[in-house]
């Protein structure tokens, strides 16, 4: 080959490539991005609409409906999900797996189009509808902000701090403060004291309208300068104070001032949306995200830094506490990979060196190591960061990246010790070897594209391996056939021929005679061998029947969700005091380093696959942080004892932290239909049936249970007689339960709103809606309610009403208990519930895992009949003979003995990365059958031997590099075990791999004798 005798003739330019390939390597591994995961876009946007005073069904019918209409005329998108509630809209928009992030932008901007041209078809009363595009920004830096006796507007004015001053550190892409609540100017107006008076809410209304108007005093004109005039307050009072001195007017000679009839105080919105608390104490989140492609760990370092440098503005006794820092994950995370990929190469090393000679050793050891730095190189050119699925990738290479090195070392070594000399045997073999060697290294690659071809969430999560292999493989083979002869050349040494002229027999080693003696018994009983290896393979079968299935595994974060819900419509003050009496209990076990609580929501997206609640003031969640991962387990034990003994009334779901792209809960079975009675009675069907199977846990529906409504049944005539209508009624009774808005005060820069409402003891209670007051333009004058009305019922709604994809839709969860798995749990219940009779318009669709499962294995199985076409068209291309395609191919079914055994040995799940290594391990076997079948073709036809001579000899030959390429990649994948997202794949790869060996070395070569009728004659 030209290349490999230009890079033997030109020795300056292969050592400058050499230094290119260690220098560069070296410096972009420094600059490579870290993330403890890969990234995968979450294509999906939130759409709020506020419509106060609308039930559920009404929000259904007039907002969600028409909203879901326009956006499902978008082509891009895959999936609408919504939650109707009351006055409240929630619309969760995903767009379909082939859009990456980068063209989501334009979608989102055409998605807002859409919904603002809609905007003048709503009902009056609707709020114009929030987007919210950044619904999957993840906050990698979660911090909690509390203080000792500040509130909460003390501890916003330091956290506004920290975010004007954190957006500024480069590599940041945005700051959030959540949690905050918001403040407001309550008067309190006494019935009492306002009829005696004689002033009511809409004098007082009046009278605030203009408070916070900025008003222009004009220019003047001084001189050569004109000036602008700007009046102030003198003497600047508190808020009470200063609307308390509006003068009302005058009653019997007397001022009246706004704070002679009312109650003037600074107070907070009740109730709340969302809280947080940290450690029992009140709180604020603190969220940083950050740039695509950065090194997270140095930008968690320069934050860490611009915080001690503001350690002078924080306020003593205010607090600044980790939630969840990425940054010192993923440093742990890289470190033991990276730890993981040095212990392999070592292996590797000692491997090669021990089984071929200290030279030939280092020789591959060194082109191994420029193989990596290459691909560090290209990684950093392309943007590939180093996480977890990339340095995987490498580790599940090695292997595969010495193989090609070790064919041509062999060779070299064999033919020098048949007496060639040194450029002559390097040129020799990579002449003989280089077509065959690419033609094997793109079909391994070709295996892994699936992977990289997979449009949706978990082909894109785990879409690196593909690359990183792809770069890797194909670099590997660059320098097996430039650098590896070249280091021979230098490093060996010409071998004499033996006395006589003889040449030195390399085969003649106890190992080799083991296997020829193996080999010709195997051909000369060739149907037995064959009739063995399909009983083997239909057992394995058997044996995977034994095996769990999975997704995705849990993570090692050592932490844990606690979901607590308590009855729809529950106050979230009452929330509150409950998730603060569990948080405190929880605080106790010893197990337990901190606890984290958010009421009202979720919080914000911390970790890609973390999926925050929707909004329900009945809600709360505790993350929970461990010690170590040790100590998860039986923290979460003893936390769902006490939960069972002291919160017995609510519904409680425990969570691990996933790994990889997960679903809302294991099991979904989602009902789909017109009428909510309809329903719900297939729902209570299907909790029946899992209620009664001992391995589901945290089962339950997602619309909640119905609640009770206040109905103030109207006098249409009574109220049509006065000129009052039923909007002047619900306005009435707004401001007597929940107070009016009237007007805004400026406090700085700050508008707090200011609300009018009676006092507590006014607005709280069914009885105080006799008291109120309607006003009527016919009689010019308050009428009672109680006039309006014929009664105050107490009626039953559904509070909430989800729809999927425009059809309401009720789904019922459950979890496989910690002795199970999800597959086991749909397996067991799937023909009791699929046994529900449905009536006419209602369907049943399954989700949680086995929809991800199905949708992740489509999408690579859509690409794997395009890649398993092109490793035949490569094939067929390099042999040019059917038959010798055909018994390559022969072997690959046999490679699943292996992989079946091995999982249940080792008791390992058949999860998606082991369905990945499978593919992995199609391209491996026919990379070897390759190299084998070229072997018997060229001794055949170049060297003129029979069949069977060609059969031995090459089979012989190949020995040492089969094996050892599967000795290399075994034992380095070891490093992979303890990992629970790649361990069931480096069993597939040890297990499968091991007896792929024994097929390339032994199946391929009695296949060969039967396709071509080669009769053993010894």
């Amino acid at each position: 080959m030209k290349l490999t005798e230009y890079t033997l003739k030109n020795k300056t330019v292969s050592w400058m490539v050499v230094l290119l390939l260690i220098i560069g390597g070296v410096i972009s591994f420094s600059q490579l991005g870290r993330l403890e995961d890969p990234a995968f876009t979450i294509k999906q946007a939130m759409i709020v609409t506020q419509y106060p005073g609308a039930s559920a069904q009404e929000v259904e019918e007039e907002v969600t409906l028409p909203l879901e209409n326009a956006i499902q005329q978008l082509p891009y998108v895959y999936k609408v999900r919504s939650v109707s509630s009351a006055g409240m809209s929630q619309i969760d928009v995903e767009m379909k797996s082939i859009y990456r992030k980068q063209a989501l932008a334009q979608i989102w901007d055409e998605m807002r189009r859409k919904i603002r041209d809609l905007e003048g078809d709503l009902p009056p009363g609707v709020q114009s509808p929030m987007i919210n595009d950044d619904f999957a920004d993840v906050y990698g830096v979660f911090l909690a902000l509390t203080g000792d006796g500040y509130a909460y507007e003390d501890l916003a004015d330091y956290g506004d701090l920290l975010k004007r001053e954190l957006v500024m550190v480069k590599g940041v892409n945005k700051v959030i403060v959540s949690g905050r609540r918001h403040e407001m100017i309550s008067i309190e107006v006494n019935r009492a004291k306002a009829a005696t008076s004689g002033y009511t809410t809409r004098d007082i209304q009046h009278l605030l309208g203009g408070q916070s108007m900025v008003t222009s005093a004009g220019n003047i004109q001084l001189g050569s300068e004109y000036l602008r005039i700007s009046t102030v307050t003198a003497g600047a009072q508190d808020p009470a104070t200063e609307l308390g001195n509006l003068l009302m007017g005058s009653r019997n000679g007397k001022l009246v001032y706004l704070g002679d009839i009312a109650d003037i105080q600074e107070t907070y919105y009740e109730p709340t949306d969302h809280l947080y608390r940290f450690n029992g104490k009140p709180a604020l989140a603190i969220g940083v995200s950050f740039s695509d492609g950065v090194n997270v760990t140095k930008i968690g370092k320069s934050i860490n830094e611009r915080l001690q440098e503001l350690e002078y503005a924080r306020p003593h006794g205010m607090e600044l506490s980790a939630i969840y820092d990425q940054p010192a994950q993923v440093e742990a995370s890289v470190d033991s990979f990276l730890i993981g990929l040095a212990q392999a190469v070592a292996i590797v090393i000692v491997v090669l060196m021990f089984t071929m000679g200290w030279k030939p050793g280092i020789l591959m050891s060194g082109v191994l190591l420029l193989t990596i730095l290459g691909t560090f190189i290209v990684m950093n050119m392309v943007g590939i960061e180093l996480q977890r699925i990339s340095l995987g990738a490498l580790i599940i290479a090695l292997g595969m990246l010495v193989d090609n090195a070790i064919v041509i070392t062999e060779g070299m070594m064999i033919s020098m010790q048949r007496g060639m000399k040194r450029k002559e045997a390097a040129v020799r073999i990579v002449g003989h070897a280089w077509a065959p060697l690419l033609g094997a290294t793109m079909i391994a690659i070709t295996a892994f594209a699936p992977i990289g071809l997979s449009p949706d969430a978990s082909g894109e999560f785990t879409g690196s391996l593909f690359w990183v292999l792809f770069i890797s493989l194909f670099l590997s083979w660059v320098l097996a056939v430039t650098l590896t002869p070249f280091f021979g050349y230098l490093m060996f040494k010409e071998q004499p021929t033996q006395d006589g002229g003889e040449q030195v027999d390399p085969y003649k080693g106890i190992i080799y005679q083991a296997y020829r003696g193996l080999l010709h018994t195997t051909l000369r009983f060739r149907w037995t061998t064959m009739l063995f290896m399909v009983a083997a393979l239909y057992s394995a079968i058997l044996a995977f029947g034994q095996v769990k299935q999975a997704f995705f595994p849990e993570s090692t974060l050592p932490a844990f969700t606690v979901n607590y819900w308590l009855p729809q419509g529950t106050d979230i003050r009452a929330t509150t005091e409950e998730i603060e009496a569990l948080q405190a209990r929880v605080m106790e076990l010893p197990e337990v380093q901190q606890v984290t609580a958010t009421i009202g929501r979720g919080a914000e997206r911390f970790m890609l696959t973390y999926a925050p609640e929707f909004s329900y003031s009945g809600y709360g969640q505790l993350l929970v942080a461990t010690h170590n991962y040790e100590d998860v387990a039986k923290a979460l034990v003893k936390t769902q004892e006490l939960v069972a003994e002291e919160f017995p009334h609510a519904f409680v779901k425990f969570e691990r932290f996933a790994l990889g792209p997960a679903a809302g809960a294991k099991i979904e079975a989602r009902f789909s239909g017109p009428d909510p009675d309809v329903l719900r009675n297939l729902s209570d069907q299907t909790l029946a049936i899992l209620h009664a199977q001992p391995k589901a846990i945290n089962v339950r529906q997602d619309w909640r249970e119905r609640t009770k409504v206040v109905q103030p049944i109207i006098d249409e005539s009574e109220a049509r007689r006065l000129g009052i209508s039923q909007a002047d009624i619900d306005g009435a009774i707004a401001q007597n339960v929940s107070g009016t808005q009237v007007g805004l005060y400026r406090n700085g820069s700050t508008m707090l709103p200011i609300v009018v409402r009676p006092p507590v003891h006014e607005r709280t209670g069914v009885q105080q809606l006799d008291e109120v007051q309607v006003f009527s333009p016919v009689s010019g004058s308050y009428i009672p309610l109680d006039q309006l009305v014929t009664s105050i019922d107490l009626g039953w709604e559904d509070p909430i009403i989800k729809r999927a994809d425009r059809r309401r839709t009720l789904t019922v969860f459950a979890d496989p208990n910690l002795n199970s798995n999800a597959f086991e749990l749909h397996a067991l219940i799937r023909a009791d519930i699929e046994a529900i009779e449905l009536p006419q318009g209602y369907n049943l669709e399954w989700g949680g895992e086995y929809e991800a499962q199905n949708m992740a294995n489509e999408a690579v199985f859509e690409f794997l009949p395009l890649g398993l076409l092109l490793m035949v068209i490569i094939n067929v291309v390099m042999f040019r003979s059917a038959k010798q395609t055909l018994v390559i191919w022969l072997t690959v079914p046999l490679a699943i003995i292996g992989v079946g055994y091995g999982l249940m040995i080792m008791g390992q799940p058949f999860s998606f990365t082991a369905l990945l290594a499978v593919l992995s391990l199609i391209g491996m076997q026919i990379k070897n059958g390759i190299v084998l079948v070229e072997e018997i073709k060229r001794l055949k036809e170049e060297e003129g031997h029979e069949w069977l001579e060609s059969i031995s000899q090459a089979s012989i030959s190949r020995l040492r590099p089969v094996t050892m390429a599967a000795i290399t990649t075994i034992l380095g994948v070891i490093p992979l075990l303890p990992d629970a997202f790649f361990a069931p794949m480096a069993v597939t790869i040890m297990f499968g791999l091991g007896f792929a060996t024994i097929l390339t070395l032994i199946v391929v070569p009695v296949l060969f004798a039967l396709f071509y009728h080669v009769r053993y004659t010894r």
